[in-house]
This record gives C-alpha cells, sequence and structure tokens, in this order.
C-alpha cells in the first residue's frame, strides 16, 4: 500500500507546490485524491466488461484508455469541479492531477501486490513512479489545460475542451501501452524521455497560468 500511496504522494506535492499562491483547500485535495483511488473500481469492471466482448487487442487497450480517461475526469468533476473553488484556470489542471495521482496509487498498489516477490514489487513501483504515473498525470494534466484555456469561454467551448482533450489523451494512453507491449518492454527509454520532456512543457504551461493569475 505505502509503494503504491507514497510515489503518488510525492509527485502530488510537486505539483501542488506549482500551485502555492493561491493553494486550493487541503481537505477537497484529499476528497479529490480518494475519489481518484475509487475511481478504480468502476474502472475495473467496465475493463473486465469491455476485455470480454472484444477480441482485437489494440480495441481493447484504446477501450481502456477511454475508460480510465473517462472515469478519471469524472473523479475530479464530482470530487471539486462542481464546488465553488473551482474558480480560477489553474485549478482544473490540479484537480485532475490529484484524481489521476490518486487513480495512479490504487494501480500501482494493484500491480505491486501481484508481483512474485519484494524485489519484483520493488522494481515495479519504480518503473511505474517515473512511467505510468507520469503517464496518468501528463493525460489529465492535458484535458486541465484546454478546461483552463477555455475557463471564461462560453458552455460550448469548454464542453469541446473537455471532449478534444480526452479523446487526445485517449490516443496518448493508448500510443503508450502499444509501444511497450509491442517492445516486450524494450526501448523504454525513448518513453520515458517524452513523457519527461512533456513534463516541461507541463511546468512551463503552469508558469503562463501563475502569471496570469496572479
Amino acid at each position: 500500500m505505502l509503494g503504491g500511496i507514497i510515489p503518488a504522494v510525492l509527485w502530488l506535492w510537486f505539483w501542488l507546490r506549482e500551485d502555492d499562491k493561491h493553494p486550493e483547500p487541503q481537505r477537497l485535495i484529499v476528497i479529490t485524491f480518494l475519489w481518484g483511488i475509487i475511481s478504480v473500481i468502476p474502472t475495473y469492471y467496465a475493463e473486465s466488461f469491455v476485455a470480454n466482448r472484444i477480441t482485437d487487442s489494440a480495441t481493447i487497450l484504446m477501450a481502456w484508455a477511454l475508460i480510465e480517461e473517462v472515469m478519471k475526469f469524472g473523479a475530479a468533476y464530482f470530487a471539486a469541479l462542481r464546488t465553488k473553488f473551482y474558480d480560477e484556470p489553474i485549478d482544473a489542471v490540479i484537480y485532475l492531477i490529484t484524481a489521476a495521482l490518486g487513480f495512479a496509487a490504487a494501480e500501482n498498489f494493484l500491480f505491486i501486490i501481484n508481483s512474485h516477490n519484494a524485489v519484483g514489487g520493488l522494481l515495479t513501483g519504480g518503473m511505474r513512479f517515473v512511467g505510468a504515473s507520469l503517464l496518468h498525470t501528463l493525460a489529465s494534466a492535458f484535458i486541465g489545460s484546454l478546461m483552463a484555456l477555455t475557463f471564461n469561454k462560453h458552455f460550448l467551448a469548454k464542453l469541446t475542451a473537455v471532449s478534444f482533450g480526452i479523446l487526445t489523451s485517449t490516443l496518448l494512453h493508448t500510443s503508450f501501452n502499444v509501444f511497450l507491449i509491442r517492445n516486450n518492454g524494450n526501448n523504454t527509454s525513448v518513453v520515458f524521455i517524452s513523457l519527461w520532456l512533456a513534463i516541461v512543457f507541463l511546468i512551463l504551461f503552469f508558469e503562463k497560468l501563475r502569471v496570469e493569475d496572479s
């Protein structure tokens, strides 16, 4: 449990520091994180339903990615995005990242307990810390970024931003999984470097939002 939660909490602490000028209520951050964890449950059943009815592996991976992106967004929406505390563009990114890291924490925990031994669990946790957790963060942050850009727009623009964000994040998520599977875990450095470059751009976007909100 610690192996799953601690890495996610460390990432969450990092991203919350990016919002230090107008921090969100800690209670709401915790609730959103917990909603992210809980969202793994309906995700499991939805993905099992898909796996039992679709035979094409690529289609299954895309369906799974779509389910996960929708569930993470739903967790952020029901926990925080409907509240009065969603009052700045940067808030969308913060809450979606928080829900995504809660989801990643639960997913990491499940992967670790299915490892054959302690060493395997440690390696799994470490790899997911720099890989899958970042992927979940980036995918949800992309949706949040589009929401931030349309924060003061009309409803149709916001709906379009969310829909486009979910579809694009689904493609990103699917591409990540397909690449790793088809390469049998080889060339993972290419994926990790790409994720870290994307993180740099996300940090720069955070700085842009901070300047605009100040």
